[in-house]
């Protein structure tokens, strides 16, 4: 992890530690969260499918949680993992993570509106609070991903204008990440009450998965905002190399 805030935080070797453990604890926590989500959708509500509109639905909660909230959280993370890799490469890690979320989120919206379009009769678009509240995270995060694109990876602005502009990216990046995961816990207890499944208990398993997912959810976008937001854990000056313009 190297030096840098690190070691002017106490103990390094407990700071290092620390930060380590905590990182570990929101891949597992993430991954735990996809995996019951999968298993929800692909077992217990009718499983995966393109060429059925109800399975196709399925593919809506599952990618989105996989791009809007852990490809995503990832990404704001990957500068506080990889604080001692030459900086140009870590802009890349981040984009392409973000590219990849751009990507599920994108699929996933695909599917809902599939289902919905498609449904005979066919059913309203962007009804809901949980609608609204998510497709503004993912246009958010778009202008988001554009803004920070052109600004620090190519063609690249100026210095003075990045540093002008990374307090508003950084702060967007956080805000766009907590609005997608208002949004996921707003989706999934939509659909908890639409298909009633809280009040079943003949289905108080699937109640189970559904509120461990959240619970999930809620853990790993605590640790990564935690973890962005503590300033012994940002990456060290001495390795802020990003003075050369890409392109002149």
């Amino acid at each position: 992890m190297g030096k840098g805030k690190f070691d002017q935080i106490g103990s390094n070797r407990i700071t290092l530690q620390w930060f380590s453990l905590m990182v570990l604890s929101s891949q597992i926590v993430g991954v735990l969260a996809i995996i019951l989500l999968a298993i929800l959708f692909g077992q217990y509500r009718g499983g995966f499918g393109w060429t059925d509109i109800d399975k196709e639905f399925n593919y809506h909660p599952l990618f989105m949680t996989l791009g809007m909230i852990f490809f995503y959280g990832d990404a704001i993370l990957s500068y506080r993992v990889f604080r001692d890799v030459k900086k140009i490469r870590v802009k890349i890690l981040h984009g392409s993570l973000l590219a990849l979320s751009f990507i599920f989120a994108s699929i996933g919206l695909k599917a809902v509106f599939d289902n919905h379009n498609y449904a005979v009769p066919p059913k309203k678009n962007l009804y809901s609070l949980h609608s609204w509240v998510g497709l503004a995270a993912v246009i958010l995060f778009g202008a988001q991903w554009v803004c920070g694109f052109v600004s620090f990876l190519f063609p690249k602005l100026s210095e003075d204008i990045r540093k002008a502009y990374m307090p508003s990216h950084r702060f967007w990046g956080k805000a766009i990440f907590s609005l997608a995961v208002a949004s996921v816990l707003m989706g999934i207890t939509e659909y908890s009450i639409f298909y009633k499944i809280y009040n079943n208990d003949e289905v108080n398993y699937q109640r189970n998965l559904i509120c461990f997912f959240g619970v999930f959810v809620l853990i790993f976008a605590g640790i990564i905002l935690y973890l962005v937001g503590h300033p012994g854990y940002q990456r060290p000056p001495d390795n802020e190399i990003e003075h050369i313009p890409l392109a002149d």
